[in-house]
């Protein structure tokens, strides 16, 4: 049966609904962490921790398809809601448009400058830069269609059609896995890095370009790709709305690059290795709610754009009761699998699966509050409050961050730098909190 945008929904269809964009985001999550494990286990940790020195740079260019399509979808959600359907299709080709041309001009001007940027995150010199330079600008080639992805992963759902997305994201996931498995193992060792970068690439053009076909083409999703006009308001509006996942993405990447800095300075190279494989378990359990988020951020839209308040209220409170549950369960699955999930990756050297599974069991208490923060900064953007969002956002993955990991670690060392997410996602709740209470009359939840 069908689920539609204008329905109640109950538990279950909540979490059915939500289920293809969680598996979505989990699948998107992959690139990286197949990546992970294919450089680290046959090419070496140098290699693997130039991959993870320079991802942080090749995610920051990306999040140009986050604005557009979380700020987009809720615009368009909202549309739809009010009863205008050529509108709201108007606004989804002009955001499609916009993403893909910013897509080409970060593309090159990434390519361009890797060598500097790499140099400035600490890769100064040897083959941890030149491993940089050459992963970076093979991902750079198909940032376009990252961007792309990134954005058709909100409109799918926006569209009715969750589920299109789903099989795109795990077409492109097993696109990247197959590939990993095939270019690594079988290149020669000068260019098993050159394997896995094109393997992700090839796996984002199938990710964001696979979906360019399918809305240009005739299709039974309320959405199609066609005419629409330069309207530099909307752009504003889908900036400001999306602005919150825009900085949530900024920022997180900015953390991380302060992380590798910092983690040089207390563990050298192993530091960054270590780190690099507690962020690749982070980010399929975050995956988890951003996944969630994107679900049900349509619905809240919709339903704003009717006026039907009592269904707004029942997707809060019913989704505040199933990220409490998630996030328990993050953390006692986490706490269980931290030596397995090290072994996958650093297996080959003691010293480093030591080190990882020492700082995993402390970093994985974070995920107790990580769906709150994430689902918190959604929820307002789905409501059209940009501001609020893009503030939840920016004290989160930024300030509070930045301020944790500068200074625990010099009282508690490098444990301090593993204590400092906890710190961080903690503030990020108590703050959250505090907006859903401040606002609650405006937005009658």
């Amino acid at each position: 049966m069908k689920i539609q945008l204008s329905d109640h929904f109950t538990y279950k269809r909540l979490l059915r609904f939500t289920l293809p964009s969680i598996i979505m985001m989990i699948f998107t999550s992959v690139y990286g962490v197949v990546d992970g494990f294919f450089v680290s286990n046959f090419t070496g940790k140098t290699a693997f921790s130039a991959v993870n020195l320079i991802y942080p740079f090749l995610m920051i260019l990306a999040t140009v398809g986050f604005i557009f399509g979380t700020g987009g979808t809720a615009i368009v959600a909202k549309t739809f809601g009010e009863g205008e359907k050529e509108k709201a299709n108007s606004y989804f080709s002009l955001f499609v448009y916009v993403s893909a041309f910013l897509g080409i001009v970060l593309a090159v001007f990434g390519i361009v400058f890797i060598r500097p940027i790499a140099i400035l995150l600490g890769a100064t010199k040897g083959a941890l830069l030149e491993s940089c330079v050459l992963y970076g600008r093979i991902i750079l080639l198909a940032l376009p269609f990252n961007v792309l992805q990134m954005l058709f992963q909100s409109f799918f759902v926006a569209a009715e059609k969750p589920q299109v997305g789903m099989w795109v994201t795990v077409a492109s996931g097993i696109t990247n896995i197959l590939l990993d498995a095939v270019l690594v193992i079988l290149l020669p060792q000068p260019l098993k890095l050159v394997g896995a970068a094109t393997a992700t690439a090839l796996s984002q053009v199938v990710g964001g370009g696979v979906p360019l076909i399918y809305f240009f083409s005739k299709n039974k999703s309320i959405l199609r790709l066609g005419k629409t006009r330069l309207d530099f308001r909307a752009i504003l509006r889908a900036c400001v709305n999306g602005s919150s996942e825009f900085m949530g993405n900024i920022s997180m990447n900015i953390v991380g690059m302060l992380y590798n800095i910092q983690l040089i300075k207390y563990a050298g190279e192993d530091g960054i290795a270590a780190y690099g494989v507690m962020m690749y378990v982070n980010f399929v359990f975050a995956a988890t709610a951003v996944g969630y988020s994107i679900g049900t951020a349509p619905i809240i839209g919709y339903h704003d754009g009717a006026k039907n308040y009592n269904e707004l209220k029942s997707v809060l409170k019913k989704s505040l009761i199933i990220l409490g549950v998630l996030g328990v369960s993050m953390v006692a699955l986490a706490e269980l699998l931290a030596a397995p999930l090290a072994k996958i990756f650093v297996g080959y050297d003691d010293g480093l699966l030591r080190l990882t599974v020492s700082g995993f069991r402390i970093f994985a208490l974070s995920f107790v509050f990580v769906s709150y923060a994430i689902f918190s900064s959604s929820f307002f953007t789905a409501l059209n409050d940009g501001v609020i969002s893009a503030i939840i956002s920016f004290l989160r993955a930024l300030v509070f961050q930045v301020a944790a990991v500068l200074l625990l670690p010099l009282w508690f060392g490098i444990n301090g730098i593993w204590f400092s997410l906890i710190v961080a996602e903690f503030m990020a709740v108590v703050l959250s909190t505090i907006f859903f209470i401040i606002k609650r009359k405006k937005y009658h939840y």
